[in-house]
């Protein structure tokens, strides 16, 4: 019973890594989508990531429950070298993260500008509110 187990709860470690390494792949084409304005491919992987959040939320929940099961046991249930291997693709999943968020970040900010610059062509400038220097202009605030 309790190999069975063990066998059952590497596979699931095994489906949870192969899960992760997904989600770093869709990060990186997220990232190369939107380096190359391809707002399909985005908008697709998008999707994908979702999906691959939700399946790893549910596979952890999974995971984490049967741990605390199992701890009476005493019995560590998953291979040594599978966990190191899934704490090296968690951090990797992190840095993707961190840089995806960035990139985010400051492409939404560079949205705005030329949302900003198009209004300004279009006569539509809308002066910031507070105060400010009766000569500053759109492309002084850049």
């Amino acid at each position: 019973m309790i190999a069975a187990d063990l066998t059952t709860r590497n596979d699931r470690a095994g489906e949870h890594l192969q899960l992760m390494r997904a989600l770093a792949r869709e990060l990186e084409r997220a990232m190369r989508a939107i380096a190359c304005n391809d707002l399909h491919d985005l908008e697709d992987s998008v999707a994908s990531q979702k999906t691959l959040a939700a399946e790893l939320g549910e596979l952890s929940d999974e995971l984490r429950d049967a741990t605390l099961n199992q701890r009476s046991a005493c019995v560590d249930t998953i291979d040594a070298d599978l966990m190191r291997e899934i704490r090296r693709t968690s951090a990797e999943l992190q840095r993707l993260n961190l840089r995806y968020s960035i990139l985010l970040k400051y492409s939404s900010r560079s949205v705005e500008l030329m949302a900003a610059l198009f209004n300004s062509f279009r006569g539509q400038i809308q002066e910031a509110s507070g105060a400010r220097l009766k000569c500053q202009t759109w492309s002084c605030r850049m």
